[in-house]
């Protein structure tokens, strides 16, 4: 989009030429609020702001979305397994925005998905279960998020095997039927900051707080680095957001001591098997001694997780061990007629939740509650809670900026405004067929680009007609177009290869050589869309090809140490040569 029909502010557009347009800006102004941190919360908050009128800057030290926010289970739920907890309160919360996120904000990126909960009692697990998942169902019918998720049913083992036949025949007595819903994660932070830019946010990736502004105890703004151009700058504001998630501490010594929110990080780690390798109609939920694991439909793969382990080790690259991957399959495989081998794992990422620390040390008990703080004036801290309720988080940080801004600033209005790409998705879904005809697309290509940028897919098909080259698959990632590639870099902020074939696209997980057949394909798309020389694009390659070795290192090793170390193998790729 070129520009904003709404708002007239601005464009959704975030290429090589808005950030450093930018960073120009940051450098010049004094922004109401500027946000350190570019996962959902972050995103969340930028966005908030930006509705509310607030000038806006964000910093993200790296690629948006690349830590916690595009390694989680890719889930929008409301945490059935907090009402055994009889946290009644959080879970009508997540119910809530789930049903915003279905139904308002983002009905191209959030989708129901079905599962299947196997019990293995006849008689008490069934009607436990079953309570809690009517308890479930009641609880979004009375916040009126119902539409879209069918209710719960109980079925059979009969039943059960009919949607599910790659149960195994004794591992269970009977199941309940249930829907979530789900959503890729890095793509929905990066269409939220798109909506905070379309609504006048600046907005810039690889820039890194380095410190703080003060005058006296307030805080007055960021100094920050660009990691591409090292260069340094400061940003002035009259109210600071630290929405850095396991990262949270660590902003927070830079202002002076460690504060009154502490995090920990808690590692979660996701296989991705083929479609084939399991046969179920449905997702499937299974218990184990410590939390719940899932399997869930991805395409035409699954995504098994997850796992729940303090790790202490490095933030930015938490690494699965080989004892984590052998932990899922030996879970998954108690309910499997045929086991899921090593040898069955196409993809394995691994994900830190930002977890507020309690009495206890068992991650599974920290409370997945968040906490908004104002340790000094001119900065608002926030911490934990979930993916789903991003927007009460984002909300809640932008009422104690307000808070500490001189005059009165609106209430939060993202309640009811869509994200880019949103606005009239139905209406354009239900008329795929006559746009697979205009544009020459089969419609299942047309369907896969909606449901990746709903409306904004005009802009896929403007490049397309104008270069007719990039309407072909990539050579080894079919299910991708090469015109998603040149998009990612123009409109979506990506910076790298890495950007793209881990977040802009799903390709790093979802192919057999984890994306290294592609990278030379999709680096040349790449190349002139970012500028880069020929030793660039080189470097962008090599350093794919190093992160693929040292992620299969480190899931052979045995344990976290091993494994962490490996993983530190390949170097980040900026700056840029």
């Amino acid at each position: 989009m070129t520009g904003s029909p709404v708002t007239g502010l601005g464009s959704s557009r975030l290429g090589p030429a808005e950030r450093a347009a930018a960073l120009d800006r940051m450098a010049r102004e004094e922004f109401d609020v500027v946000v350190v941190g570019g996962g959902i919360v972050g995103a969340g908050a930028a966005l908030d702001a930006a509705t509310r009128g607030l000038s806006v800057a964000v910093v993200e030290a790296r690629d948006f979305a690349s830590g916690t926010s595009s390694r989680s289970s890719k889930l929008i739920h409301g945490g059935l397994r907090y009402l055994e907890q009889y946290n009644f309160d959080l879970v009508r919360e997540a119910l809530t925005e789930r049903g915003l996120l279905l139904q308002q904000i983002a009905p191209h990126l959030v989708r129901p998905v079905p599962f299947l909960l196997p019990t293995t009692h006849r008689v008490w697990e069934r009607a436990y279960f079953g309570a809690g998942v009517a308890l479930y169902d009641a609880l979004a019918f009375q916040m009126g998020s119902t539409r879209g998720v069918p209710h719960h049913r109980h079925l059979t083992r009969r039943g059960a095997l009919r949607v599910a036949p790659s149960l195994r025949k004794d591992s269970f007595v009977g199941a309940i039927q249930l829907w979530d819903a789900q959503v890729d994660d890095s793509r929905f932070v990066m269409m939220a900051l798109r909506t905070a830019a379309e609504y006048g946010a600046q907005i810039a990736s690889r820039t890194q707080c380095i410190g703080f502004l003060r005058e006296g105890e307030r805080v007055t703004g960021l100094r920050i680095r660009d990691l591409e151009g090292n260069t340094t700058s400061e940003v002035r504001a009259k109210q600071v957001v630290n929405a850095t998630g396991v990262w949270t501490d660590d902003i927070q010594e830079l202002v002076g001591g460690r504060g009154q929110i502490h995090v920990k990080a808690s590692k979660g780690i996701h296989l991705v098997v083929p479609k084939d390798r399991i046969h179920s109609a449905a997702g499937i939920l299974l218990r184990t001694e410590k939390s719940v694991l899932f399997v869930i439909p991805w395409g035409r793969h699954w995504i098994i997780g997850t796992t729940d382990t303090a790790w202490d080790l490095d933030k930015a690259h938490p690494a699965a061990s080989k004892a984590d991957i052998d932990y899922i399959l030996d879970h998954v495989n108690a309910f499997l007629s045929t086991p899921l081998t090593h040898d069955d794992v196409e993809g394995v990422y691994a994900g830190l939740r930002p977890l507020l620390t309690g009495e206890t040390e068992e991650t599974s008990k920290l409370s997945r509650e968040h906490v908004v703080a104002h340790p000094v004036p001119g900065l608002v801290l926030v911490a934990g809670g979930k993916y789903t309720t991003y927007r009460v988080m984002a909300k809640d940080a932008i009422d104690a900026v307000a808070h500490g801004l001189d005059g009165k600033i609106p209430e939060s209005c993202t309640d009811r405004i869509p994200l880019v790409g949103g606005d009239g998705f139905q209406a354009m879904w239900n008329a795929r067929h006559r746009l697979a005809s205009r544009s020459g697309l089969h419609v299942a290509r047309i369907e896969h680009l909606l449901r990746r940028h709903g409306t904004l897919v005009d802009d896929l098909l403007e490049l397309i007609a104008e270069k007719p080259d990039l309407s072909k698959p990539l050579g080894n990632a079919e299910d991708y177009l090469r015109a998603e590639i040149v998009y990612a870099a123009s409109h979506e902020g990506a910076r790298h290869l890495n950007d793209v074939l881990a977040r802009r696209t799903r390709i790093s997980i979802e192919t057999w050589d984890r994306g290294v057949g592609v990278a030379q394909e999709a680096a040349d798309l790449l190349a002139p869309v970012l500028g880069w020389s020929k030793k660039q694009r080189d470097r962008e390659i090599e350093y794919y090809r190093k992160r693929v070795e040292a992620e299969r290192a480190s899931q052979i090793q045995e344990d976290d140490q091993e494994a962490n170390a490996h993983r530190r193998g390949a170097p980040d790729i900026v700056p840029t040569a």
